[in-house]
This record gives C-alpha cells, structure tokens and sequence, in this order.
C-alpha cells in the first residue's frame, strides 16, 4: 500500500535514523579526505552536528511539526562544526523552514523543502564550489522537483528515487573537482549527506531504529575525546622504534613485517630508509612487535604509551579546566575583545601574550562548533569582539556564531591558518573602528604563506606527487609542496617552495613531537640558506603537525 504523507513522528524516526547511519560511517567518511592526512574529519565534524539536532529531537516527548523542526534546526545549527557541518545545518535549516507549516507532508511539499534547503546552504557559502555536497543536494533537490512535476504520489518511490540520483551524482563528483579524481575518491560532504538519505529511508520502510546517544556534544576538546572513547580503543600501547637494520631488509620483508603488524594491531607506520626502518602501531602486546622487529637488527628511541591511562588523564585535565572556568572572575568591560582557535600549548601562550581574551582549543585536529564559538562569546566581556578562526574549515562556523549573536559586534577575522591569525593579533591598533581594524588585519593576515608538515595515511597522488603512507608531506596554501622520507628534507623543501625574493620573516612553529634540538637544527639550516630573512623558532606543541611555518 502506497505512502502519501508522513507526519512528525515518522519524520522524527526518519531524522534520528539517518545521524545513527552518518555516525556509523563517520571514520570511512573521514577517510574521503582529499590530503592523506591523519586528521581528515568530514565524518566526524558532519556526525557531530546532526548529533547535537539529534539529542534535541529525542528529547521531545510527542513532537509536533513546529517543535521537531525547531529542534532540529536550532540543535544543528548551535552544534555545527568545520565546513561540511555548517553547510548540513543550513540544509536542514531551509529545509525545516517549509515542512514547520504543516502537520504531515507529502511529496510537493517535500520537493519545495529540499529545493529551500538548497537555497539556504548555498547562500551561507562565500564561494560556492561545485563537486561538492551542495552539487549533491542540487542534484536532489532537482531530481525531487521532477518527481512532484511529473505527478509522483508514492512516498517509497520519490525517496527511493533521489537517493538513486544522489548517489549518481555523487559519483560526477571527480569528474566536477580534478582534486577528487586524482586522489581517487568522491566528496567526503556529499558521502555524508547519502549515508544520511538512506538512514532516513531505512526508517521510513520501518527498520527498528536505535534511539541510543553515544556521541557528546557539549565541548569541541571533549568531543574529541569521547568520539575517541567511544571507538573502545581497541589496541591501547601505541608504540614506536627504530630498527638499526644488521642484515637486508628488502620489500618482501617489508611486506610481511607490515603483515605481521597488522595482525596484531592498526595505524601502522613502517618507514624503510638506507639502514633504518621508523615503525609506529597501535597493540595490545608491544613485545610482540618487538620481538619480530629484533630478527632485523637492534633497536633505538623506544617508546610505548598507555593511550587508555593517556585518555583518561585528558578526562580528568579537561574536567578540571572546566570546573577552573566556572570559577573565573567575570572580565571587566571593554571596547574590544578577542577570540582565537589554538591547539598546543606554545601558540596559545603565544596568542594571549598577544592580548586574546578567549583560547577556544580545537583547530585542524578538531574543529569547534558554533556553540563553542557562542559560549566563548559569552565569555568574552566586550562590545565588539574579533573572532580568529585560524583554520578555513572554521570559518564559516564563526559566521554562524557572528549571525547568532544580538548583544555584541562579532567580526571574523577570516584567518585560514594559525600563522595569519598571529599576525592578525599583532597587527591589531587600539586608535582605529573595529571595521578598520577589520579591514588592516585581515589585509595582513592574507599576505602570510604558510606550510604544514604532517605525514601520510595512506598511498595516493596529489599535485602529480606520489605519496605513500608514512611519507612525510609538506602541505602549502593550495597544495602539496614537499614529499619524502626524511622530515628534515621535506621541511626545507617545503620552504624553499614558499620563499622568494620579498620574502623578510620565517616563523617556525615545532610540534610536540619535536625536541627543541631538532628544531634549532632545522633553522640554523634555514638561516644558512636565507640569511637576508629574519628567523623566528617558537614552541608550538602542536599535535599531528611536526612543523608550522611561515613566511612573509
């Protein structure tokens, strides 16, 4: 028997079912990423957002039309993180602004939400991008309208239907952006939006769905942990050495260590260099990998850390920095106020010694959400308050913020990495309006180039680059400038692709993972090459990215 309406509990069921099926996905969505790099979070950033419309959604007892779409609407939009959680909230934004006037719909109204969904994200993007989840929801949107023109009554059939040219269109994805089909994979945003398409849809055929919450979604760094606890840790000594090599060590030998490691662990990273091989797994049983290691030769710079004690010690630093801000004296008013996005200890110093009122912890490794970015507003006791995203997949999550905020002037600095937000800081004149300070800041913030050095989680090529896992990359402005095996060689390759001959200032930035030794090896190197330039080595204590640097 045919379909023809579905009401607000049914839609409810349908909502809930898709964030269960995009949560499910999340860590194969994530992996979609373009950049092989171990912190791609499209997965989890789009996860997180519709969890927190979710947790809203359950919370309503008997949901009528109105309070299900306030909840979903306000829930999203509130909890929205990194670039593909904003452009969902603004989906189900315009898509609950038409379905809130009815009590049940059918497919005309449904194909007249989906187009106001597309209407409304693409509005919220500066510069819309197609291959992206916008062109998916377009295409969507399109084929749902066909379907209301052509007379389409049945329910099962429309939805069925969309899904069928979502997923083609999501397929075109390559064939839209060349970034894609080099790497060999479809949009990462428009992945997420099909695995929530067909969530919704399972419920719709009646699939029992389960309203458990598993994902927190109060705190951007809390966040990060829980979304790591809830995977179980499944292997919990992270362990790493270097195997002195005494005897051969060929690529059928590396092939079956690999293999070994990989029956006893994951995140494996095995580096082979002339007499050398770096490994790094995540095990239950360290002595195992290091006794398959020893038939290769001695080993060095032996490390193994508990990642469950190493977690729960972040529970607790995080607990008691939030009982810590509870506590806070309230600021005294001011005119102007500040609010930067860090991560490491070294460049939030670096930032409040800069005069930032408010350090929201987050960034490349975990972007906030825009309750974060709220609750931060809140903090910050001031009548205009500047905004520093220090990353482009926050951005638009501070726009958002910015637009929900009545009582203060926000302005976001649209700083795309942490060096341009450090110079933005600095650049900041107490005499001038905020809007020429607006304008003065972010003038110099675009004229810092900046490079990342991070390394490779899986084998792909990118900028006729070919990278494979383990591999140290160099990560510029607009693409891959460096790739190998040695890290101090990628670095100063990455800089020699970002100085030229106005070039005045380097900044380096080092990671947690780097010793100040190391560090100071790499700018004596670089002071040797450009010793016109003014270099400047700093303490970043950044996870994930070895190396921050700058160059203006």
């Amino acid at each position: 028997m045919a379909v023809n309406m579905i009401d607000a509990g049914l839609l409810a069921k349908m909502f809930i079912a898709g964030a269960k099926s995009l949560e499910s996905k999340k860590e194969w969505i994530n992996e979609l990423n373009v950049f092989p790099v171990p912190d791609g979070d499209t997965g989890t950033n789009m996860t997180l957002t519709i969890m927190s419309a979710a947790k809203e959604v359950i919370s309503l007892a008997q949901p009528d039309m109105m309070t299900l779409c306030k909840a979903i609407s306000s829930g999203s939009l509130r909890g929205a993180r990194g670039n593909s959680g904003v452009i969902l909230s603004q989906l189900l934004r315009g898509f609950t602004k038409v379905v809130r006037d009815y009590d049940s719909v059918d497919v005309d109204i449904i194909a007249v939400a989906f187009d106001k969904a597309v209407e409304t994200a693409y509005k919220a993007v500066m510069k819309p991008k197609e291959g992206t989840i916008l062109t998916v929801a377009k295409g969507m949107a399109e084929k749902a309208a066909e379907l209301a023109h052509n007379g389409e009554s049945d329910l099962d059939s429309f939805i069925k239907q969309i899904i069928e040219h979502g997923d083609y269109v999501l397929s075109q994805t390559p064939e839209m952006l060349p970034v894609l089909k080099q790497a060999g994979v479809v949009d990462s945003g428009g992945q997420g939006l099909m695995e929530v398409m067909r969530g919704a849809y399972d419920a719709f055929l009646g699939k029992e769905v389960d309203f458990t919450m598993t994902t927190n979604v109060s705190h951007a760094a809390k966040a990060n942990i829980d979304a790591q606890a809830e995977m179980d840790i499944k292997f919990g000594y992270c362990t790493e050495f270097i195997i002195m090599l005494t005897k051969n060590f060929n690529i059928k030998q590396e092939i079956d260590f690999k293999e070994y490691l990989e029956s006893i662990g994951d995140s494996i990273v095995v580096v082979a260099d002339d007499d050398i091989v770096k490994v790094h797994v995540h095990t239950n049983d360290p002595g195992l990998a290091i006794q398959r290691a020893l038939k290769y030769g001695a080993l060095s710079n032996m490390k193994i850390d508990n990642m469950r004690i190493e977690h729960q010690e972040k529970l607790n630093l995080m607990a008691e920095k939030e009982a810590a801000e509870t506590a806070e004296t309230p600021m005294e008013k001011k005119d102007f106020g500040f609010i930067s996005v860090s991560v490491g200890d070294g460049i939030s110093e670096i930032f409040t010694s800069l005069g930032v009122d408010f350090i929201i912890e987050g960034g490349q490794t975990m972007n906030p959400s825009t309750e974060d970015m709220l609750n931060a507003i809140s903090k910050v006791n001031a009548d205009n308050i500047f905004i520093l995203p220090n990353n482009k997949n926050i951005v638009l999550a501070a726009n958002q913020a910015a637009s929900l905020t009545e009582d203060k002037k926000i302005l976001v600095v649209p700083t795309k990495t942490i060096p341009q937000g450090i110079t933005a800081a600095i650049n900041f004149v107490p005499d001038l309006s905020a809007e020429e300070n607006l304008t003065n800041m972010e003038g110099e913030a675009e004229r810092v180039k900046t490079g990342e050095v991070t390394y490779a989680v899986r084998d792909t090529m990118i900028d006729d680059k070919e990278i494979h896992q383990g591999d140290y990359m160099g990560i510029g402005d607009k693409g891959i400038l460096s790739v190998g095996t040695d890290l101090q060689s990628v670095v100063l390759e990455m800089v020699d692709a970002m100085v030229d001959e106005d070039s005045e200032l380097i900044s380096i930035y080092y990671g947690s993972d780097i010793d100040e030794e190391a560090a100071g090896v790499i700018k004596d190197k670089i002071e040797e090459k450009y010793p016109d330039c003014d270099i400047e080595l700093q303490k970043g204590g950044q996870p994930i990215y070895y190396y921050i640097i700058s160059v203006e």
